[in-house]
């Protein structure tokens, strides 16, 4: 049984996912939120499982919430921890401190779009595709080896809220696939630092967006 700790900022509703996905061989062992008003804090206390407030306005700087917030998490002795919305940057001490057991879900498609605004971004840019990726979270922000991706359309009357709501329900699908893997023992780290699925079903097809229309007369 693999114990996980879960951080969160707001109302967490990818801990939600990953809580309600009951993923055999794992234990949400704690969800720890730098918010004392998270929503998330009372969906986790409502199901038994201990809610723990480490407020970062409390501590005089990074360093002094980075501490705290580790002796908070390793009394839980975790063996994955999760940041799920966590809205904090984290100090490279701390991120190397749990080094291969730390995951982020970003809403973007790597290494596009790193940090803040992503579907802004994404839609200012013009891209045809956007999306969200799970990676092990290393001392350069968004950087990490990543694990899944998942891709969805952008649709020419989209606006931040639509598009975001798409990828959310995305991200929904694979943190907990991501954390299912962890915890069966699947994800290596290979060359160069890449994430390699054990057992993975190679799949050669592609996604095209728009989709190729049916060949028709050539007109000139």
């Amino acid at each position: 049984m693999k114990s996980i700790v879960i951080l969160i900022s707001g109302r967490g509703s990818n801990m939600e996912s990953i809580v309600h996905a009951a993923i055999p061989g794992a234990r949400i062992a704690a969800v720890v939120s730098n918010r004392p008003d998270a929503q998330g804090l009372e969906f986790a206390a409502a199901r038994g499982i201990p809610a723990v407030v480490v407020d970062h306005k409390a501590f005089s700087g990074r360093e002094a919430f980075d501490a705290a917030l580790a002796e908070a998490i390793d009394g839980f002795s975790p063996d994955l921890v999760v940041l799920a919305g966590f809205m904090r940057i984290l100090g490279d001490g701390f991120v190397l401190r749990y080094a291969g057991r730390l995951l982020n879900i970003h809403p973007s498609l790597l290494p596009a779009f790193p940090g803040l605004d992503t579907h802004r971004r994404a839609l200012e840019a013009g891209v045809r595709v956007h999306g969200a990726t799970v990676h092990f979270v290393t001392p350069t922000l968004d950087c990490g080896p990543v694990v899944i991706q998942a891709v969805v359309p952008v649709f020419a009357d989209d606006d931040e809220a639509t598009l975001a709501a798409r990828v959310l329900a995305e991200e929904h699908r694979i943190y907990p696939q991501a954390v299912r893997w962890f915890v069966d023992d699947r994800l290596a780290t290979g060359a160069g630092g890449r994430v390699r699925l054990l057992d993975e079903t190679p799949c050669d097809g592609a996604w095209i967006c728009p989709p190729l229309e049916a060949a028709g007369p050539v007109q000139g």
